[in-house]
């Protein structure tokens, strides 16, 4: 009996701490943002404060879908956003909060506006401007068809 114990309570272990939480856009949706000058940028930014839905997400293996953006020539920077390019936060369609930077494990063959789950490491950021609110670490892809 006492060994079934065990068992059950390493397997309940086991899969909450391997498991993988499916996250949607309204998800990322739960911040609110104020004006903040940068003194090194000298600009203001919008500064980020996470509310505690977002806040508890971090650090933890997270799987979401959306348009994958390819917005740098020299193919470092990767973004998966919440709406095509034609209206993507750049384009001035939605804030911060609809884009999340892609930190790839290898290279991806993905194409500007493929539908793509991706899954990796939730990393908030909300200091340093040069890298965006959201990054995934440690991602890997695949295309919804």
């Amino acid at each position: 009996m006492k060994n079934k114990i065990l068992i059950i309570i390493s397997l309940l272990i086991c899969c909450t701490c391997f498991s993988q939480k499916k996250i949607t856009w309204h998800d990322l949706a739960q911040v609110e943002f104020s004006e903040k000058f940068f003194p090194a940028f000298g600009e203001y930014f919008l500064y980020p404060k996470f509310l505690p839905s977002v806040k508890d997400l971090e650090g933890k293996q997270v799987v979401i879908t959306g348009y994958f953006l390819n917005i740098d020539p020299q193919g470092k920077l990767f973004i998966l956003s919440k709406g095509p390019m034609s209206s993507c936060f750049f384009c001035g369609v939605g804030g911060p909060e609809t884009a999340i930077e892609l930190q790839f494990i290898s290279k991806q063959h993905f194409k500007t506006d493929d539908i793509v789950t991706i899954t990796g490491t939730l990393k908030l950021n909300a200091d340093d401007v040069e890298h965006f609110n959201y990054i995934l670490t440690d991602c890997k892809g695949q295309i919804i068809n």
